[in-house]
């Protein structure tokens, strides 16, 4: 090949290149910003190999358990990677994209989601798009929307491949500096993805925590499951189950109870909080922040307490409070004290006037 058109094949690729990387660059900027968006890009931001644990589920895992509390109570970094109603189907890949950061010893699924109706979870498709929406591009996401999004969809698969398709009225988000930091997706998160809450909305204590008996999942997620606990064994992973509190109904209590069955007999512990109302101390009239489906932070400090005292006495992690590499999660932790005192007050005022959360929406 001749010098010139050698030179001019290095500029087409540098110029194709330079392309490709304001493309994708545009494209995370105009992601619709949020909690999620500043959850995920958090992950990322994360320094390679120094996360203990994954947190990997639906709403309950950012709003019940607070990272930054298990840090300053324990020395374990515990980071959620979570979305808003997330669909079963995507725990096993986030597992994998967690390890190509990460090499945590322990993931932590929460199992909500996995007694609701895959009909359900998949018509509203901001529910599938809270997962794939937030992923770096790379191969891995490719096989993450191809699992979740059907060919048929009604959106198709390329406002998902490509979303800027699907965000490129958001030009907004070019406006805010804040969203800039997310050219590379790579933002820490002051709170580690923790979502405080200091609403109140009171409900009953469900009378079906600790209630015997079976009932199956939908099947969809009795597959997702199997196919995540074959995925796990076969790495040799290990694994942590949780259910969080809330207001729970006898069948799904009974169908916790069939996930037990099922993940003990791969060897892993399945644990419902919802079994443990008294040893949490948990108080469904103050606690939640939406009659019964997310803890307040007061709720969201009492099982993190229980969390943190689980993996305390089942798991050896090294306490690395104090070590210069963990320097950002003591500034989380430090933080998190301030805001948490702020969040307890506004909660007792809210209890003592009765100034309950609005229920619209929240049912």
């Amino acid at each position: 090949m001749k010098k010139g058109k050698i030179r001019d094949f290095i500029q087409i690729a540098a110029f194709l290149g330079i392309l490709l990387f304001l493309l994708v660059s545009v494209s995370y900027v105009m992601r619709t910003n949020g909690d999620v968006k500043d959850r995920f890009s958090g992950f990322y931001a994360e320094k390679k190999n120094t996360l203990d644990a994954v947190m990997i589920g639906s709403s309950p895992v950012f709003s019940c358990y607070a990272a930054p509390q298990i840090w300053g109570d324990s020395g374990i970094a515990v980071y959620p990677l979570s979305s808003n109603v997330q669909r079963p189907v995507a725990a096993k890949y986030l597992v994998r994209e967690s390890e190509k950061y990460q090499s945590p010893g322990l993931y932590i699924f929460e199992m909500r989601m996995f007694t609701m109706w895959e009909e359900y979870l998949s018509e509203n498709m901001a529910y599938t798009r809270g997962v794939t929406d937030n992923l770096r591009y790379s191969p891995l996401r490719y096989e993450v929307i191809r699992a979740m999004v059907p060919e048929d969809s009604g959106e198709g698969r390329l406002s998902f491949y490509l979303d800027i398709i699907k965000y490129h009225t958001n030009w907004r988000m070019l406006l805010l500096p804040s969203e800039w930091a997310n050219m590379t997706y790579h933002k820490p998160s002051p709170l580690k993805g923790y979502a405080f809450k200091d609403e109140v909305g009171p409900r009953a204590m469900p009378e079906c925590g600790g209630l015997g008996g079976s009932m199956a999942i939908p099947p969809p997620q009795e597959e997702c499951l199997r196919d995540l606990l074959d995925f796990l064994k076969a790495g040799g992973r290990d694994a942590l189950f949780i259910v969080s509190p809330y207001g729970e109904t006898a069948d799904e209590q009974q169908m916790f109870n069939y996930m037990d069955q099922i993940i003990s007999s791969y060897g892993y512990p399945f644990v419902n909080l919802n079994n443990y109302y008294e040893e949490l101390g948990i108080v469904f009239e103050e606690d939640f922040a939406d009659y019964g489906s997310h803890t307040n932070a007061v709720g969201a400090k009492k099982c993190t307490d229980f969390l943190t005292e689980y993996l305390q006495e089942h798991y050896e992690f090294e306490d690395k409070r104090g070590d210069a590499g963990y320097a950002s999660w003591d500034q989380s932790y430090r933080l998190w004290q301030q805001k948490q005192e702020a969040a307890e007050k506004v909660i007792r005022e809210r209890i003592e006037k009765k100034d309950y959360a609005d229920r619209e929406g929240n049912e």
